[in-house]
């Protein structure tokens, strides 16, 4: 079988533990690009987020972002694809978290927003269960995370719940799952985030494919956590990093190395440039 689009994961797939890209990764991509296999990232992360050196590497024209809910062209800087919550899930979301004390995150126009008194709290200690420069640079304060949301309820990429205490999660998730017109998933530990009806990895790859006029079977995915896994499946062959969760290693083909051992290399270089 031919790859001609690989989609990837970037925090804990892509990127190593201090959120970097190696070299040795990067030639990899720029070797399957001058193939012409198609490359786009598939993250949860919005599109003001993406990291420089990841953007300044031309074999990625496309940036699927906000776990699914955008697609953004790189090259010409503007959106081709959007599927935001709806105002209903919003508001419910809204309704549901206003009860709770948690550190809530919204994604809009591919721009993320945190409430500011947690944001100035991070700035003042320097603390935070968190990266706290991942936190200044990329997160935008407002005074009121909810009602900035309602205000912007037609536009809602997703909201992020995120937990300093982890053993919260479980309880919260079987909550926010009664949430109408909404799906619930997770990049990482210490959080949930709420996207829309049908908003995915999976689903805007397969917008992706249709630009590209690919196949889904000729498709590579490579990802680590709980919102990889609907891509995964969509793909002709997935493959979970060494550190990926066990359930997203139950659905992968193949096992590469983690993320701190080039393991997008090793699977670029084994099913695309072997």
């Amino acid at each position: 079988m031919t790859v001609k689009l690989i989609a990837l994961d970037m925090d804990g797939t892509t990127l190593n533990n201090e959120g970097k890209i190696s070299g040795r990764n990067r030639k990899t991509l720029e070797k399957a690009a001058a193939k012409g296999v198609n490359i786009v990232i598939a993250t949860g992360r919005p599109r003001s987020a993406l990291p420089k050196d990841v953007l300044e590497i031309g074999a990625i024209r496309y940036a699927l972002t906000s776990n699914g809910a955008r697609i953004t062209d790189l090259a010409e800087g503007k959106t081709i694809y959007e599927n935001c919550m709806s105002p209903l899930a919003a508001e419910r979301s809204v309704e549901l978290l206003r009860n709770y004390h948690y550190v809530i995150e919204c994604f809009i126009d591919g721009v993320a927003y945190i409430d500011k008194w947690y944001y100035d709290e991070v700035k003042q200690s320097g603390e935070s269960f968190r990266s706290v420069s991942y936190i200044l640079n990329t997160r935008n304060p407002v005074e009121d995370i909810y009602q900035f949301i309602l205000e912007h309820r037609n536009s809602i990429e997703n909201i992020n719940i995120n937990f300093e205490d982890i053993s919260e999660k479980p309880a919260m998730r079987e909550r926010l799952l009664t949430i109408p017109e909404a799906t619930i998933t997770s990049s990482f530990n210490h959080n949930l985030e709420i996207g829309g009806a049908t908003t995915s990895k999976a689903d805007a790859l397969e917008h992706m494919c249709q630009i590209f006029g690919v196949g889904q079977d000729e498709m590579m995915a490579v990802g680590d956590s709980p919102n990889d896994i609907a891509m995964l499946k969509a793909s002709g062959i997935p493959v979970a990093v060494g550190n990926a969760k066990d359930e997203v290693k139950a659905v992968a083909r193949y096992i590469a190395p983690t993320n701190q051992e080039d393991g997008v290399a090793d699977a670029i270089e084994k099913f695309v440039l072997g």
